[in-house]
């Protein structure tokens, strides 16, 4: 009975006393173990002793540290040199490669050879030093530096490359005389001008910025963004008579902060002075290249006539308004002659001319004498002035537009686009030519590159428009007329081409016809609105709205999308022949073909008034002289010569086919027009009353059939 606690104990003991042994003899490990670490630690401490006293005795610290001092200092000297020499920005991280490269071998050399009174010889060795170890040591000390220095320097040297964008904002009219809005305008064109012929630089185009005019409270993050830049030039300008007052301040777009500002205050002759100095001094903040040229550009007076400069000013901000629907142009005419009469050496003026009058020619007035005007304008201001890039583009333009030569358009505009990188219309005149040589990929690259540089620039992305809806591109074409309509919300074109588009594309009415139905009739002055209004209406068939809508306009020809003004009796007589009254549309045909004969006489080799006038003879029954008009609209403008409007003329000469009951040539036509980009779309030939004799044919079916399951965007 009493053996038992006292086998119990002697259990207990025998465990504790097992237990203790281990711990013992873990304690006995970890003591062996640390001793073991400390005579590693001890070993290693002697080795890097060792180590670094032979570097202290073969001299390598002085090398190394003069090695620093000097690759610093060639580094310095690079980054500043090489974008002065326009060196590329490789060279400089070449150069700090080289260094880098070159640490560890200089090391090397420092360690095995010592420099003597005797010259260089091999450093002697120490008895016990561990050569090979200590070599080891010391190149992948040196190596690991350079790669620590190059994870530094490298990236630094990549990043030191700013953003060289800006956007010039419209400046502030701060005179009493609020007429001289257009000074201000003028003095930040001028700026952003002399900008734009730094190729250093990306500067966002007039149209784009122009945006921003009278917008109040400025958010420079939120411009920023929507232009693609990364500083913003704002300011100010007062005149009082000819003292003229800048204010200006260049901002950083990504936090709002100001760089600098410049306060001026001139006489109105030394304008020029002012804007080649503020362009210097923001291509020196931004650190971008002048060339020689660029600087001698930079320099140059346009005039040394204060008056000849302000009415240059007025007429500039004329020719930038181009709406097709209501084009302020022609105010500009007249400003340009009179700035030319005041200093007949302006060659900018001369060149501005130029551009007016090859504009009026190409878009709706297209008479011998203004192709001629822009032509001697043209040339005058590169006599004037050879460098002037924009004396090019005046030429490039008269060249296209006048003669449609366009090989040597292009020369002038690839010398324009040289002297002025940053100038959207040089990319946009390429671009425009391109898609009319059938280069359609070569043209929308050009045209997007034009839009980039500026983004908010409606003329721009609408002729990117025509370009898309040519090639049927319908849901990118509405994404574009969607930023045209938001960089221009009071500007009519984009939203009356919003409605087109949707015609052509899904033959939705309703939005084109709310666009013309809000139109007021005042403003109305050349008939687009109530041509545009009245074509309307008859695709939806209400035909005596229609007529209301024609009888309320006063004048003879109403302007339309081509350059052959309509005469207003002939929409009156076409109306009436699809109410079934021939008796009252034939005596309008006649009307309408005296009124097309005259247009004849003052643009005899214009397509679109030969094929408008076949059209008219075609409704009058005259079937061979109808033919042989669609046939001459065709043979001026082809195809082969232009594949943009070329097909315009093939689609008139298809309808005087319908006319004529030569449905034969007419189906093989309008076949082809399917097969290539044109305006021609299935949801139109449903549409348009001009095609309706060809609907009991089992032809017109079979057409709709066909390019209805090709393409759902028809």
């Amino acid at each position: 009975m009493c053996q038992t606690p006292i086998r119990k104990t002697d259990a207990i003991n025998s465990q504790l006393s097992g237990r203790w042994s281990a711990v013992k003899r873990a304690a006995l490990n970890i003591n062996f173990r640390n001793n073991g670490i400390c005579s590693i630690f001890d070993r290693s401490k002697y080795i890097m002793s060792g180590f670094f006293e032979e570097l202290q005795r073969r001299k390598v610290y002085r090398v190394a540290a003069a090695y620093i001092v000097v690759a610093g200092f060639l580094i310095q000297i690079a980054s500043a040199a090489f974008p002065a020499w326009e060196l590329p920005n490789w060279s400089l991280r070449l150069v700090i490669t080289m260094l880098l490269i070159g640490f560890p071998i200089a090391l090397i050399f420092a360690w095995a050879f010592d420099v003597t009174p005797q010259g260089i010889q091999v450093t002697p060795k120490v008895a016990g030093a561990h050569r090979r170890r200590n070599v080891i040591l010391l190149i992948a000390g040196g190596v690991i530096a350079s790669l620590a220095a190059g994870f530094f320097l490298l990236p630094r040297a990549s990043a030191r490359k700013i953003d060289k964008s800006i956007a010039v904002l419209p400046f502030q009219n701060l005179s009493d005389e609020k007429e001289n809005a257009y000074f201000a305008d003028g003095m930040q064109d001028d700026i952003l001008t002399n900008l734009s012929k730094i190729g250093d630089l990306k500067v966002i185009s007039r149209m784009s910025v122009m945006s921003y005019r009278g917008a109040g409270v400025r958010n420079a993050r939120e411009i920023g963004k929507a232009l693609g830049v990364a500083t913003l030039l704002e300011g100010s300008v007062s005149r009082i008579g000819n003292r003229v007052r800048v204010n200006v301040q260049l901002i950083n777009a990504n936090n709002d902060e100001h760089i600098w500002a410049e306060n001026y205050d001139r006489d109105l002759t030394d304008v020029f002075a002012i804007q080649t100095d503020l362009a210097q001094k923001i291509a020196a903040a931004l650190e971008a290249r002048l060339s020689p040229n660029e600087k001698a550009r930079l320099d140059h007076r346009p005039t040394q006539n204060p008056d000849a400069y302000l009415l240059f000013v007025q007429a500039h901000d004329y020719a930038n308004r181009v709406d097709m629907f209501h084009d302020m142009s022609v105010k500009a005419e007249p400003l340009f002659e009179q700035a030319i009469k005041l200093d007949p050496s302006f060659a900018a003026a001369f060149a501005g001319l130029s551009m007016v009058e090859s504009w009026i020619y190409h878009s709706f007035d297209p008479v011998p004498g203004r192709r001629e005007k822009a032509r001697s304008n043209a040339e005058e201001a590169v006599r004037l002035q050879p460098d002037l890039p924009e004396a090019h583009l005046a030429l490039g333009f008269s060249y296209y537009y006048g003669d449609r030569n366009y090989e040597r358009a292009l020369d002038e505009f690839e010398i324009a686009r040289r002297g002025l990188p940053n100038e959207s219309q040089a990319y946009l005149a390429i671009g425009s030519i391109q898609r009319r040589q059938g280069k359609w990929g070569e043209s929308n690259a050009n045209l997007e590159k034009a839009a980039s540089l500026d983004p908010k620039n409606t003329n721009v992305l609408v002729n990117l428009c025509f370009s898309y809806v040519a090639q049927r591109k319908f849901e990118a074409a509405d994404k574009l007329l969607d930023r045209a309509i938001a960089a221009s919300p009071q500007w009519f074109q984009p939203r009356a081409l919003k409605g087109f588009m949707a015609i052509l594309w899904k033959g939705d009415l309703s939005a084109a016809e709310k666009v013309f139905s809000s139109t007021s009739p005042e403003t109305d002055a050349n008939g687009v609105i109530t041509w545009a209004r009245a074509w309307l209406l008859t695709l939806e068939r209400k035909l005596p709205e229609a007529l209301q809508v024609l009888e309320q306009f006063r004048g003879e020809t109403l302007f339309t999308n081509t350059t052959a003004p309509c005469p207003k009796a002939f929409v009156q007589g076409k109306i009436h022949l699809l109410q079934g009254d021939k008796i009252k549309s034939q005596p309008e045909f006649e009307q309408a073909r005296l009124v097309s004969e005259k247009l004849l006489r003052e643009a005899p080799e214009d397509s679109a008034r030969h094929g408008q006038h076949g059209v008219i003879l075609a409704a009058l029954g005259q079937k061979q002289a109808a033919i042989a008009e669609g046939k001459r609209a065709v043979e001026l403008l082809p195809e082969s010569q232009d594949a943009l409007d070329g097909p315009q003329a093939t689609a008139t000469l298809a309808q005087i086919y319908v006319w004529t009951d030569e449905f034969d040539e007419a189906f093989r036509l309008l076949d082809h027009l399917f097969t290539v980009p044109s305006n021609l779309t299935v949801a139109m030939l449903k549409l348009d009353p001009d095609w309706d004799p060809l609907r009991q044919d089992p032809r017109y079916q079979v057409l709709i059939d066909k390019y209805s399951a090709r393409s759902g965007n028809n």
